[in-house]
Formats: C-alpha cells, sequence, structure tokens
C-alpha cells in the first residue's frame, strides 16, 4: 500500500478488475491509498460468493473512504483464457449496478490508453508498468496494484477525476 499526497478534491476509485483486484482511491482529502484485494472463491463458495465479497468489499470502501463520487477501471476486451472473461464479467456486472444503484458515475478505460499514458508505450509490459508506477513514488506489490494506479493518475491528469 502507498500513500501520496496531491490536491483535494472528489472521492475516487481506479481498479483493476480481477480475482486479485488492483485498487488506488484518491480520498477528499487528496491522499492516495493502493491496494490489492483478493476475490479468489473458497473451498466451500457457492459460484456467486466472489460477487458479494466485491459488493461488501465496494460498501465498505465507499463507508470508510467515501462517499465516492467516481469509479475508473481497466476495459478489457481480450482475456487469455475464458474463466479469466467470466471472471472479470461478473466482476464489472457487479461493479455497475454497485454504480448504478448509488448514482456514482463510473467509465472504462482501455488497456492501451492507461500503458501509453503510464509508460508511453500502449503495449508495455506488467514489468514496465510496476517501474512506472515506481518512478511516481508508488510501491505497488504487483502489476494489478501498478494498473490501478496508472488508471487513477490517468483519470485524475485528463479528466480531473470525475467520470
Amino acid at each position: 500500500m502507498a500513500a501520496t499526497s496531491t490536491t483535494p478534491s472528489s472521492t475516487i476509485l481506479a481498479l483493476d478488475l480481477g480475482t486479485t483486484t488492483g485498487w488506488a482511491l484518491r480520498g477528499h482529502d487528496g491522499l492516495i491509498t493502493t491496494g490489492t484485494a483478493s476475490f479468489k472463491p473458497r473451498r466451500f463458495d457457492g459460484g456467486g460468493m466472489r460477487y458479494l465479497r466485491f459488493t461488501n468489499w465496494l460498501t465498505e470502501i465507499d463507508r470508510l473512504s467515501g462517499p465516492i463520487e467516481a469509479i475508473w477501471f481497466e476495459e478489457v476486451r481480450a482475456h487469455r483464457g475464458v474463466d479469466a472473461s467470466h471472471v472479470y464479467g461478473g466482476l464489472m456486472a457487479t461493479l455497475t449496478a454497485w454504480a448504478e444503484l448509488r448514482g456514482v458515475p463510473y467509465e472504462g478505460v482501455p488497456v492501451g490508453t492507461i500503458k501509453k499514458h503510464a509508460t508511453g508505450k500502449g503495449n508495455a509490459n506488467k514489468q514496465a508498468m510496476i517501474e512506472a508506477a515506481r518512478a511516481r513514488g508508488f510501491d505497488p506489490a504487483d502489476d494489478n496494484e501498478a494498473d490501478a494506479i496508472a488508471i487513477l493518475l490517468w483519470a485524475i491528469e485528463t479528466k480531473g477525476g470525475l467520470a
């Protein structure tokens, strides 16, 4: 988890959706906090439990740091496997339904856009994304967290943070 201060503004959340979801949050005080959250199914979980845990996680983030005023997420158009695409689709459906119920604007950002903004290359690899986050003063645990940081910085620097 990294923290840095920026100009105070609205609370925005950036997500790299997946079984291990990377997240970056700019609070109303301008503090940026980042990390990862695991939504790996547990041994006796039913098929929808990861999505219920994701919903509860979003609600807790909103309660502790919110209200969340905008959500940005990595918009993936191609997946390496069927399971990954199913998980992404389920998390995205859960996220968008959660946001719609609360009137929180949300928007996807294409993968190439995020990579190009962070590294200068639209096809940057995972290590390049981690290095780009470190160059900006963060210490991501993995590429998921690095991607979320890149999404947040892109949203702040190009859109003012609001979707």
